[in-house]
């Protein structure tokens, strides 16, 4: 019983996700705003996998597990919020004049948290360090192209 209730959960949160990747904004202001959040609580759960990675943070596997599914999940979440109309923020226009880069860049990194995840469910802590790397040099391969610099 508790398998189907995990499944029904997962599903409707997989269901909750797609539906939510693929939002409608009515104000350029809001899309911004849905996307910053989403890179934000990609940072916080990908944040504790690198104090595992570094041994900063005791390497507890549900955890670990648990934050690598929520961040797979969140890596799907940003993209439709960098539409037309929705330039600002600490997006810089390159997103906008080369959205096949910019695409290439955020597949790129969804396989990468797609490996990611895939590595914590092994419970490997050296397949971790090594694909928490990957995440982190994706992440910063497309900050590097298309964020405003501080």
């Amino acid at each position: 019983m508790r398998r189907i209730a995990a499944a029904t959960i997962g599903l409707a949160l997989a269901a909750f996700a797609a539906a939510s990747a693929h939002a409608d904004f009515a104000k350029p202001k809001q899309a911004r705003e849905y996307r910053e959040s989403a890179m934000k609580m990609m940072s916080a759960h990908f944040g504790r996998l690198v104090g595992v990675a570094r041994g900063s943070a005791p390497d507890e596997p549900a955890q670990v597990k648990a934050n690598a599914q929520v961040l797979q999940t969140l890596a799907a979440l940003p993209w439709d919020a960098f539409g037309p109309g929705t330039e600002g923020g600490e997006a810089r226009p390159e997103i906008w004049s080369d959205t096949a880069g910019f695409t290439q860049k955020h597949q790129d990194f969804q396989s990468k948290v797609a490996a990611l995840s895939a590595a914590a469910d092994t419970g490997d802590l050296a397949k971790l360090k090594e694909a928490v790397g990957a995440v982190g040099a994706s992440c910063k391969s497309c900050h590097d192209a298309y964020r405003k610099k501080d």
